[in-house]
């Protein structure tokens, strides 16, 4: 398993809903493999992923981050999945 700097983890993370959380398109990019893949993690192992551990971005909140700039370009049009700290460790 290779270690992630923070430096690379820290640039990924954004605030939604007054949480710091860090995308699914981001995730999926540090962790070397395809959003889809995290979120079929996600999917596959919901007894993992408690509430408030990971929730999908609605529709105004994506908006906003798309007007900030704050999405990566290769984001899909889906709403994305936001990981909170503790939905981060779930994965591995």
């Amino acid at each position: 398993m290779n270690i992630i700097p923070y430096s690379e983890v820290k640039e990924n993370i954004i605030k939604v809903r007054n949480q710091d959380v860090i995308l699914d398109s981001a995730v999926a990019e540090l962790y070397g493999v395809k959003t889809k893949e995290v979120n079929q993690a996600v999917k596959n192992n919901p007894e993992k992923f408690p509430s408030g551990y990971v929730f999908e971005v609605n529709k105004d909140e994506f908006e906003k981050l798309r007007s900030k700039k704050l999405t990566t370009s290769n984001m899909s049009r889906v709403l994305p999945k936001a990981f909170a700290e503790k939905g981060l460790y779930m994965l591995v």
